[in-house]
């Protein structure tokens, strides 16, 4: 008996078989996209408060015991005569 002579269908039987094998596995998206999201918004929120916040600025001041911070002097050259910048 050859192959032609077979009573079996051999399009039906692969039919049949691609609907009985196992699905392949999707992997699911929306974690990664919600992470993704999540960190976005997270850098985004940071970058914003870095711009917002008032800048941090302390000058140590050496002040004698017993003394105001009010007497205290800012350096030895007065505020006025220091250039605020200086031009190439």
């Amino acid at each position: 008996m050859t192959a032609a002579d077979s009573a079996l269908d051999h399009d039906a039987l692969a039919e049949a078989r691609s609907l009985l094998a196992t699905p392949a596995a999707s992997e699911r998206v929306w974690p990664v996209l919600a992470a993704a999201a999540f960190a976005a918004v997270a850098a985004l929120a940071l970058a914003g408060a870095m711009i917002t916040a008032p800048p941090v600025v302390t000058q140590h001041l050496a002040v004698e015991s017993g003394a105001s911070l009010d007497d205290a002097p800012l350096s030895e050259a007065s505020l006025s005569e220091t250039p605020l910048s200086e031009g190439p």
